[in-house]
Order: structure tokens, then sequence, then C-alpha cells
């Protein structure tokens, strides 16, 4: 638990941290991390002490008091920001978040990766409200509050906060979570129901709900009426996601979404990975592909290859495209993609640990000309070990989550692996978050 202690030493805000935090130093040289500070700013706040942990070196803390105002701080859109965890940077203008995720990318590779690129790319963004089409909503019975809660957790908090829209869903998912608290109290498992994935397609809008317990017939009606009322397909996922099956309507279209440049339309299930923000993906893709310069009779690998969001288009250039991936089911998805575009003839699937490769079944694979990486947060710090120290793939395009971990294995490429960082840049794909998407390339010294 958190305990709270006024402090009234004022602080001077240096920079925002990974996690939008304000960063100063306090008078006795120690880092002070203050939630709601900007950059520029003069601030008092409440000191956050945590039980059990030694935080002597450094300070963390609440802004009580701003002193002198960023001007770049503006009026957040969302009554529950602050409150809600979904959002940390509302309160930062738009095109000052953008700049301060260019900043943390470059401090990371600075820092970290001791390295920095020949040239910087050019931010890609794009809308910012109502760009969510992924999500994972929490459900929780408070009859305190007067019934179910659905929404994301409250900020730094297990409970779920107490909204009844949200800005960064699309709208007519935003407008259905008071509808989905209703239904949700209605039922027989209202107190075995704690979340619900939901998914949003070019066609339709699929809830998938994580029952601990089956629907009883009542229920099954009142789900029934619930998608047939707002226009949803309704899933239901009874242990893992890769249970979940649909429930109704059962002829609703299928979950898709298109990369119109490249010609390809890509199925997905409302539990398999996808990019949340699907304008700001094909524009990463676009860069990419171009950075990337994919030629036919190329042997081309796709590491951490997913569903084919990236192997497909690379494909689709005449390219022979090798997509590794952890998981057997995006695996088995990757090939079906494949095929429903056209693409199996010169796509080939498998599933591997990338965590887990060694050098020798690094070279297992064979020769590729060039690499796509595209990791989860973790990063690929057992792969870019693994990769030889002459010879192989000439260019590398890595696209990361978190700068930390891409900057970390970008110190082993530039370092050890005899590659050149010619370029890098972020993608803000995750607009009023801290969540920094990045792309950068290598080649061969």
């Amino acid at each position: 638990m958190a305990l709270h202690e006024t402090h009234s030493e004022t602080v001077f805000i240096e920079s925002i941290d990974h996690e939008g935090q304000g960063v100063g130093h306090l008078s006795d040289g120690r880092v002070v991390f203050i939630e709601g500070a900007l950059t520029g700013e003069t601030v008092e706040y409440a000191r956050l002490n945590f039980k059990g942990s030694n935080k002597a070196s450094y300070e963390k803390g609440q802004v009580t008091r701003i002193l002198t105002t960023s001007a770049y701080r503006v009026q957040p859109e969302c009554p529950w920001f602050g409150y809600c965890g979904g959002c940390s940077l509302q309160h930062l203008d738009e095109s000052a978040q953008v700049a301060t995720k260019q900043r943390v990318l470059e401090d990371a590779l600075k820092h970290i990766g001791n390295c920095r690129p020949e040239h910087w790319l050019a931010p890609l963004h794009g809308p910012t409200w109502g760009y969510r089409r992924r999500a994972r909503l929490s459900v929780r019975l408070v009859p305190k509050k007067g019934g179910v809660l659905v929404g994301f957790h409250e900020k730094k908090s297990r409970y779920v906060a107490d909204m009844d829209s949200c800005k960064i869903l699309p709208p007519a998912v935003s407008d259905l979570l008071p509808a989905l608290s209703r239904l949700i109290l209605s039922l027989s498992l209202r107190e075995r129901l704690p979340q619900i994935e939901v998914a949003v397609s070019d066609a339709i809008t699929a809830l998938v709900f994580r029952i601990m317990e089956p629907l009883t017939v009542d229920d099954e009606v009142l789900v029934r009426a619930f998608a047939d009322q707002h226009g949803v397909q309704i899933w239901l996922q009874p242990k893992g996601p890769e249970t979940a099956y649909p429930f109704h309507p059962l002829n609703a279209p299928r979950l898709v979404y298109h990369l119109n440049e490249f010609a390809i339309e890509m199925p997905f299930g409302p539990t398999e990975f996808t990019q949340v923000n699907f304008g700001i993906n094909e524009s990463l893709l676009r860069r990419a592909m171009r950075l990337f310069n994919p030629q036919a009779g190329e042997r081309i690998g796709d590491l951490f290859c997913g569903l084919g969001n990236f192997s497909l288009p690379i494909a689709r250039s005449g390219a022979q495209v090798v997509g590794i991936e952890g998981s057997a089911e995006l695996v088995k998805r990757a090939a079906e993609n494949a095929a429903h575009n056209g693409l199996s003839a010169n796509t080939q699937f498998q599933v591997a640990d990338l965590f887990k490769i060694t050098p020798e079944a690094y070279a297992a694979l064979g020769a590729f000309d060039k690499l796509l990486i595209d990791p989860p947060r973790d990063g690929a710090f057992e792969l870019v070990n693994a990769l030889p120290e002459t010879g192989g793939p000439q260019r590398i395009v890595y696209i990361s989550c978190k700068p930390a971990t891409l900057a970390r294995d970008a110190a082993v490429l530039v370092h050890q692996k005899g590659y050149r960082l010619i370029t890098a840049g972020i993608a803000n794909m995750f607009p009023h978050t801290a969540h920094v998407e990045s792309i950068a390339v290598f080649e061969r010294a």
C-alpha cells in the first residue's frame, strides 16, 4: 500500500521517463520521479513511500501543486484521466507526446546501446482518439458501487475503474460499457466472468467473455438478445485463449483487417495478437517495406512473425519468406493467411522458441539475405547473440515495442556483430500512453 507524505521542496522537471513520469533532481542530488509532472515545470509533490521497499536512492511522488506550468500542458479529454490506468499522458499536448517518445528512444540508444543512428526518421502518428481496436477489459461485481464495473484497472491498482466511457476505444465500443455492466449484472455468473476481450475489425466487433462456469439457459437468452440489439458477436472463453469459440451470432462476418497497399486481407481470431492501432500498423508496415526493400528471389526471415503481418507484404514482393514464431496457433494462422492471399508458394512458417535459440539452431535455419525482427517487449537478445559475427543477413529491420530492449539488442548488433545503425524512429501506436513503438535499420558495416 502506498503512503503519501507531503513534501515541501520544489522540484524542476527536467524530462519525462519511459513511464510518463516527470524526472527531476532533489537538493541532495537524488532523482525524483513525479506522476503528473511535465518537462519544464516546477512543482510541489506528495512523496509516495512503499512499505517493504528500499527507495533511499530515489523518490517517487505525485504532483500536489504546479508552480510553473508547461506551455504543452492541456486539459485531459477524459473525465477519468488520472484515476483510470489506461492512459498516462492525456495532460500533454499530442505533438509534445510524440516528441517525448522520440527522446525516450534517443536516450535509450545513447545510454543503453552506446550508439546512435546515422539519421533519424520522422515520427509516424495518426488519429489519437478512438484508435484502440484491441482491448482487454476487466469485470468486477462491486455491490457498494451499485453493480458491475467494466473497464480498465484503476491507476496502479487491481481495482476496476468506475467508468462509463473511454475516449481511446472506438466510439461504438465506448458506448457499450454501461450496457455491458447491466448485462453482466443480470447473468447468473456475474461473479464468474472476470474479463471481456474486445476485437474490432473492418466489419464486426467481437466481445470475448471469459467465463468460469457455463452460461445457464436464461443467460444464453440474455446474451443473444444483447448481441442482436448492439450488432456485436459474442464469443465464450471457458479456459485459455485457445478455447474461445463463437457463441452468437454464428453467421457474423469474419474478423479481418486489410493492408490495402499490398492487396492483403488478414483474417484473425479475437484472442490472437494483432496491433491495436490498425492505421499506425499500416503506416509502420509501409515504412518498414520501404526500408527493407525486399526483392524477388531474396530469402528473408520474419522472426516473431505472428499471424504474418509483415511476412505477407514481404512475400508480395516475390521474395521467399520464412516466418518463425513460438506460438503454434499463430503459425497455423499465418499459413492460412498466406493461402487466403495466394502466397503459399513463397512463404514457409515454422514454430520455434526464439528466446532459446542458439548459434547452431540459427545456422540450421539456412542463410538469409535480410531479417525482419518484431519481438515482444522482452526483445530479441538471444536471437541477436545467435547471429554470426561475419556474413549473415546484409540488412535487419527491427520493430520494437520497448526502447530499452531495442537499445540493448542494438548494442550487440553494433558492437559485436558488425552492423551499422542506419536509421531509427518512433511510431505513435498508443497515443496518450507512455508506450513507445519504434523501428530501426541495421546494415553490415
